[in-house]
């Protein structure tokens, strides 16, 4: 199998592991039903990329076998945000093999997250809806689970193009990534239609650059940008209280409710 380094993985500041740690536990909790779980945003900008391999790298540390699928070919965040190196002159990745010119075992890639395997982007499309169409895409998701304990999606943003729902489609269950302030509760709302008419559950939301003061549970790293925010917290200039809530997907009634975010994250 052919290895595949990140190279910009860099351990996260305290509050802002404990926020993933917490969203690991919460996953987890959801169910082992839900093996194929993309991770999306309804706009970019919202650090779906950025909760989708930071959760895959629990997950592998936590002793599973654990997929990244980089499925957002048209503009691939981890690519360049971690900084993929390969010893192929002329890497491989998902666009290849969706246009059936390489077999799914040449890009799947090992790395140096033990337990952690992915399969990239390294080619962009710009149109990619039919490849994503094909047999081909469900029949490689569906492999990837028989052969792991998770598959984990990184998908484009739901409401900028129609990747996204194409791929929920063929997933067990979806986290959704909301940027704290900043997207318009109506497009949250039509991000969840989006997922029911997939047939894709909504596992939970992962919020997302809370605002936060130092009381509460509330933690705050100014100079990386990262929020923690969990149970309840007071709003920037206001007295009013927020309480956090979620998509109960199961019978235990958990789900992710989490925080956490990076600065220049782009999607």
């Amino acid at each position: 199998m052919k290895k595949l380094t990140l190279n910009n993985m860099s351990a996260l500041p305290y509050s802002a592991e404990e926020a993933m740690n917490r969203l690991l536990v919460n996953f987890g909790l959801c169910g082992k039903e839900y093996k194929k779980v993309i991770v999306t945003s309804s706009l970019p900008n919202e650090g779906k990329s950025f909760v989708a391999t930071h959760l895959w790298r629990l997950l592998a540390e936590a002793g599973n076998k654990v997929i990244l699928v980089d499925a957002d070919i048209r503009k691939s965040v981890i690519r360049n945000r971690y900084q993929l190196m390969t010893e192929e002159a002329n890497p491989i990745g998902l666009a290849h093999h969706l246009a059936g010119q390489a077999e799914l075992e040449d890009v799947i890639y090992s790395t140096n997250i033990r337990g952690g395997f992915i399969v990239p982007t390294f080619r962009t499309v710009a149109n990619p809806a039919i490849l994503l169409q094909s047999g081909r895409f469900a029949t490689m998701l569906d492999r990837l689970s028989q052969a792991s304990d998770y598959v984990l999606v990184d998908t484009p943003p739901l409401t900028n193009v129609s990747d996204g729902g194409l791929i929920a489609s063929h997933c067990d269950g979806a986290l959704l990534v909301v940027r704290s302030g900043s997207t318009p509760k109506g497009l949250v709302a039509n991000s969840i239609k989006q997922l029911e008419l997939a047939n894709c559950r909504l596992l939970g939301t992962v919020l997302n650059r809370v605002e936060q003061k130092q009381n509460a549970y509330y933690y705050r790293y100014s100079q990386y940008g990262y929020g923690y925010g969990y149970g309840y917290g007071q709003e920037k200039g206001s007295d009013k209280k927020r309480r956090k809530s979620s998509s109960r997907p199961s019978k235990s009634q958990s789900s992710p409710q989490n925080s956490t975010g990076e600065n220049g994250d782009q999607k």
